[in-house]
């Protein structure tokens, strides 16, 4: 398989961590792309030109983390990250909503700043980091303190914290929110988060 990536987006992070936690890294080569640039490699595997897009061994591409995080959980061994039914997958989808939420205003934010400062529109910039700090909140009454069992709404979180961290220090995430600030602890010790944070 051969996964288009960028080693600072917290989709790709989210992907990356789940192949590491399944235990397949060596199955999964990595090609980064800057997907702005418009590859042509990539919009042959994802025709919204976006990351990641995992291109499978019999040339079937998937694109969108959850979907591709959702393949991976369910063709690879290894411990299982997304329930198959029940109140706990759904709990689980509800936290990968919500970091997910969270990863695509920031990136919005970020992207828009790329922009000729005449050309932002502080109006969505405003927005967007209200819709942040909204999910911080929820996820710090949602989370829990802990990971007894990791899953996929545990990875999105802290895929989506990390990438809050390396493009927005100064929103100071962790401020108020000791929850998220115990569980990305916890994340950050994982040696799938450590081989890919940036």
């Amino acid at each position: 398989m051969k996964l288009f990536s960028s080693p600072t987006s917290p989709f790709v992070r989210k992907v990356r961590v789940v192949i590491r936690e399944k235990g397949a890294a060596d199955l999964v080569t990595e090609e980064v792309v800057v997907a702005r640039q418009d590859p042509p490699a990539l919009h042959a595997a994802n025709p919204l030109g976006k990351i990641p897009a995992l291109v499978l061994d019999d040339g079937l591409t998937l694109f969108d983390s959850p979907l591709i995080c959702e393949y991976l959980d369910t063709t690879l061994p290894g411990p299982v990250l997304l329930p198959a039914a029940g109140p706990e997958r759904w709990r689980v989808l509800r936290l990968q909503a919500a970091a997910d939420g969270i990863a695509d205003a920031a990136v919005a934010i970020a992207y828009e700043m790329l922009r000729p400062e005449n050309e932002r529109s502080p109006s969505w910039i405003e927005r967007w980091r209200n819709a942040v700090i909204r999910s911080l909140d929820f996820l710090e009454g949602e989370a829990g303190t802990s990971i007894n069992s990791l899953d996929l709404g545990h990875i999105a979180i802290g895929a989506a914290l990390g990438y809050l961290d390396l493009r927005f220090g100064e929103l100071s995430w962790r401020n108020g929110r000791p929850n998220l600030e115990a569980v990305f602890d916890a994340l950050s010790t994982r040696p799938s988060f450590k081989d890919t944070a940036t």
